[in-house]
C-alpha cells in the first residue's frame, strides 16, 4: 500500500486528441465538459499544477444551442479603453455574425482558472471549427459522442 500521493511530472503526461461534434449541444454543458478535458480532471492521476489535459477539437461550433431565453437575453460586454466605451452584444448576434465559435471559446475560457499561465497554456489546446472538417486527422483523434452522454446535453430547437 502506498502512503504518498503520486504526482505527475510533465514528461510523464501522454496527451490524447479528441473530437467533439457540437451540433445541437447546449453551450454550458459542452463548455464544462471541454474545460474538464483540457485541465485533465477526467484522469485518475490528475495533478493540478501540471498540464495533463487532452487536445480538444470541436466541429460544428456554429450549431450550438442555448436553453431558455439566453439567445436574446445573454449579453457579452467589453470595453474599448476610451471613456464611455462599454460595448455589448447578445449571444444570438454573435452566433449569427462572422465568428460564431467565439461563444463556445469564451464559455470554456471562463471555466478555466483565472490569471494563470497554466490555464492560458491549456486553452491553446482547444481548436474550434465551424465546419464538420478539421485539419487534425494526422493526430488520429478519438471521437466522443457528447450528445449520447446525457439526454440534457442536446437541444433540438
Amino acid at each position: 500500500m502506498q502512503k504518498t500521493t503520486a504526482s505527475l511530472k510533465p514528461a510523464d503526461v501522454e496527451k490524447k486528441w479528441i473530437v467533439i461534434d457540437a451540433e445541437n449541444a447546449v453551450v454550458g454543458r459542452l463548455a464544462s465538459f471541454i474545460a474538464m478535458r483540457l485541465r485533465g480532471k477526467h484522469r485518475p492521476d490528475y495533478t493540478p499544477n501540471v498540464d495533463c489535459g487532452d487536445f480538444v477539437v470541436v466541429v460544428n461550433a456554429h450549431k450550438v444551442k442555448f436553453t431558455g431565453k439566453k439567445l436574446t437575453d445573454k449579453i457579452y460586454y467589453w470595453h474599448t479603453g476610451h471613456p464611455g466605451g462599454v460595448k455589448e452584444r447578445t449571444a444570438g448576434k454573435i452566433l449569427d455574425g462572422k465568428y460564431p465559435e467565439r461563444v463556445l471559446e469564451k464559455a470554456v475560457e471562463r471555466m478555466l482558472p483565472k490569471e494563470s499561465p497554466l490555464a492560458r497554456k491549456q486553452l491553446t489546446h482547444l481548436r474550434i471549427y465551424n465546419s464538420a472538417e478539421h485539419p487534425h486527422e494526422a493526430q488520429s483523434p478519438e471521437s466522443i459522442a457528447f450528445s449520447a452522454l446525457n439526454t440534457k446535453n442536446v437541444r433540438s430547437k
